[in-house]
């Protein structure tokens, strides 16, 4: 039986999430719960546990790279998990996604050139653009019947104005947790290929994924300079300080300059404990992320439950996939600050939605992939608040 009630204090100040002088520089206090980065509290799952013993008691760490085996089992875990057939023979590994996105940068646009993302968004893909010496085009996603959507009048505009050479979609979305239809995903993807802009798709959420949603990838797409961020073990099974990135494109031309980049940067190798702990995650985890899903679905309903009768000033958008909620706090009629007051109050520490849009200061981040208990009880406080 597979417990996520449990966990670990052992070394938790040894986390970045955890870490003292972290939320001491960000929130100005350590006596609070930080719910701020997307990691878990849980443990991994046995499978790589056991790999990464089985490792360290070899005791021997001579060159051994087995890329090859770990594409065979991403192929066959999207097959078996998102009926999404790929080809591990256009697969190329990178040291982590920020990094594959870093490099497509660079590959696909040039100094000066215009990047777009969709605000509110993971705030590292600016800096990922603006360090590449390219310029941040913002197209805001827009809210209907208290839904996210894509503006595609507005897509449609910026592709056309000549200003745009590639935008990063996030599949499934971070921070407002959608997960793109493929309706939705067929409409960006024509309008993309008519003014031949490049997308380049982070999904590394692809697997944390709610009732009735289905994951849609980029790299179901032929046509096109398309790419995909897809198969990093991350933030399926936990595993953000031991795992890779994983490129993969069906436009071969792409793929072949993308590989090339990385092999002549000797990129792709990685190490034995992140290939065989990738191995034993995408072979052998499925119980343990069913597992993970339930639980993960239980603590969402009871959130949406509380916030509904206790605290309905606030707004929690629909979460389809992602173990991130995206908090509205501006019905409260609080200042920014009165919030975060309120929140560390009640010993909460979250991320301020400013990270991810300059014009989304009463919104928050929260990261669920804790505790219920623990949840539960930052939540009562902040009632009482």
């Amino acid at each position: 039986m597979i417990n996520f009630d449990d966990s670990n204090q052992e070394f938790e100040n040894n986390f970045i999430r955890h870490n003292p002088d972290m939320l001491k520089s960000i929130f100005g206090a350590t006596e609070l719960e930080p719910y701020w980065v997307a990691d878990m509290d849980f443990e991994v799952a046995e499978p790589i546990i056991n790999e990464l013993k089985r490792l360290a008691i070899r005791g021997r760490f001579a060159y051994e790279f087995d890329s090859q085996s770990v594409y065979s089992a991403i192929v066959n875990w999207y097959q078996r998990r998102h009926d999404i057939s790929l080809q591990k023979e256009l697969f190329v590994q990178v040291p982590g996604v920020l990094t594959g996105i870093a490099l497509l940068i660079r590959e696909l646009t040039e100094p000066g050139d215009g990047v777009l993302i969709q605000t509110p968004v993971y705030h590292q893909f600016k800096r990922l653009i603006t360090t590449a010496d390219r310029n941040v085009i913002r197209s805001p996603l827009k809210i209907e019947d208290g839904k996210y959507q894509m503006d595609y009048e507005d897509l449609a505009n910026q592709f056309a104005s000549g200003n745009v050479k590639s935008m990063i979609l996030c599949n499934p979305h971070n921070p407002v947790g959608r997960v793109w239809s493929k309706s939705e995903l067929d409409k960006l993807v024509e309008l993309a290929n008519a003014h031949d802009i490049s997308i380049i798709s982070d999904e590394i959420h692809s697997d944390i994924i709610y009732s009735g949603h289905q994951f849609n990838s980029i790299a179901s797409y032929t046509e096109g300079n398309h790419v995909s961020l897809i198969g990093s073990p991350a933030k399926t099974f936990g595993m953000q300080s031991i795992s890779n990135g994983y490129i993969y494109s069906q436009n071969k031309e792409l793929f072949e300059r993308v590989k090339a980049v990385v092999d002549s940067m000797y990129l792709g190798h990685g190490n034995a404990m992140t290939t065989y702990a990738t191995i034993a995650a995408f072979s052998k985890g499925d119980q343990w992320l069913d597992s993970l899903l339930e639980y993960l679905q239980t603590t969402l309903s009871w959130i949406q439950s509380f916030i509904e009768k206790e605290i309905p000033l606030v707004e929690m958008f629909p979460v389809e996939g992602t173990y991130q909620i995206w908090l509205d706090f501006s019905k409260t009629g609080r200042t920014p600050e009165e919030v975060k007051a309120a929140l560390l109050e009640a010993k909460i520490g979250l991320t301020p939605g400013n990270w991810f849009d300059a014009e989304h200061e009463n919104f928050f981040r929260m990261n669920i992939a804790s505790p219920l208990a623990k949840i539960q009880e930052n939540f009562r406080r902040l009632k009482l608040n």
